[in-house]
């Protein structure tokens, strides 16, 4: 359904303090829905929410900020998608996705000595690592 002015001008409330928001409250606090959110994130490659284990889009509170802000320059000020895309993404820059690194189970040391053994071990490793 089309919007009217009316609904696009409304007051912005201010956002829950939340760490994360799931595309349906993203959706909600933005009044964009949720497949618009989807298609944004072909369109725009500075708005990729990462996803948790599970699969779900995970927002933090910058990705529902420039969502607000496509959503005005969109919907208020009539920029194209390309205009947006140009005028957003000039100046904004995701920071990359950390590495990940999956060490090896260890097997748990039962006495003292092996306790001081692995933690020597396991010191000397992040102390490599750091340096």
């Amino acid at each position: 359904m089309h919007k009217t002015a009316t609904k696009l001008t409304k007051v912005q409330l201010p956002l829950p303090d939340k760490l994360f928001y799931k595309i349906g409250e993203v959706s909600k606090i933005s009044g964009v829905e949720s497949y618009v959110l989807r298609y944004w994130e072909t369109e725009f490659p500075f708005l990729r929410p990462r996803k948790n284990k599970s699969g779900q889009r995970v927002y933090v509170k910058k990705d529902l900020e420039l969502i607000l802000q496509v959503k005005k320059l969109l919907y208020q000020e009539r920029y194209t998608i390309e205009g947006v895309r140009k005028k957003l993404g000039d100046g904004i820059h995701k920071a990359p996705e950390p590495i990940v690194v999956y060490e090896k189970k260890v097997k748990e040391p039962n006495s003292p000595s092996d306790v001081l053994s692995f933690v020597k071990k396991r010191l000397k490793s992040i102390l490599s690592q750091i340096s």
